[in-house]
């Protein structure tokens, strides 16, 4: 549990970088919306895993971490939106 506790903290880390970036710059460049779908499902396989299997507090690692992969990805339909108007 303490490694995957210390993969979500730097993952939740980088995350709000990511999404300041995606809100300020207002463009999609450098990113993947194929790779930001992966990473969000696979938050919500680790989250199911958690509801089901393997109950502890680090589900909510796992639910900050895809709620900010899911703005990111709801920032890029937007940026992308952006660029086409």
């Amino acid at each position: 549990m303490i490694f995957e506790m210390i993969m979500l903290i730097c993952f939740g880390i980088a995350w709000p970088l990511a999404v300041y970036k995606s809100h300020k710059t207002k463009s999609t460049k450098g990113k993947s919306i194929a790779f930001l779908y992966t990473i969000f499902i696979g938050y919500m396989s680790g989250i199911i895993y958690k509801a089901y299997y393997n109950y502890d507090w680090v589900i909510y690692l796992y639910v900050l971490n895809s709620l900010m992969v899911l703005l990111d990805i709801s920032l890029y339909h937007r940026n992308k939106r952006l660029i086409i108007l």
